[in-house]
């Protein structure tokens, strides 16, 4: 029997010079991809973020908005590499221990169709379909709606 050994990973916030690394990991895995800029401006205007580093390098990330109780996330991604590894599931796992952590309610989500293994992922941990925004998405020569799904942590009665 032999073992194979796992590179060392771990999350952490985002810091300043990771833009450029996690755009990197967008445009390995999106045809239409976020730029460096937006990523900073998201870090800019206080967003939160997660960065997967597998072996030292960046695999992964996911960038959060809160706001009046709710939290919006609005990208997660693991570098097509690294997928279906579980990774995912630990970035999102680590999302919603900070939306908590901070008193959060309600998060919400956008995600494609077409992304089933996502929609997966997001059903596991209690997220529900609570509406479709038409042709959200670019697409190749079209556009492509968004589901949008929610989840809740407390009763917000």
């Amino acid at each position: 029997m032999s073992a194979v050994v796992q590179p060392l990973t771990r999350i952490r916030s985002v810091l300043p010079a990771d833009p450029k690394a996690i755009a990197a990991v967008e445009r390995a895995s999106y045809k239409f991809p976020w730029s460096v800029g937006i990523f900073r401006d998201c870090m800019l205007a206080g967003y939160q973020g997660l960065v997967l580093e597998i072996g030292g390098v960046i695999g992964g990330y996911a960038i959060m908005s809160i706001a009046a109780g709710d939290a919006h996330i609005l990208n997660l991604c693991v570098h097509p590499e690294y997928q279906q590894m579980g990774y995912g599931g630990r970035l999102l796992d680590n999302l919603l221990v900070e939306a908590e952590k901070v008193g959060v309610e309600r998060v919400f989500l956008e995600v494609r169709p077409s992304n089933e293994v996502a929609i997966k992922l997001y059903r596991s941990v209690g997220f529900e379909q609570i509406g479709v925004r038409p042709s959200y998405y670019q697409a190749n020569g079209s556009r492509e709606d968004a589901v949008i799904f929610a989840a809740t942590f407390r009763d917000t009665q």
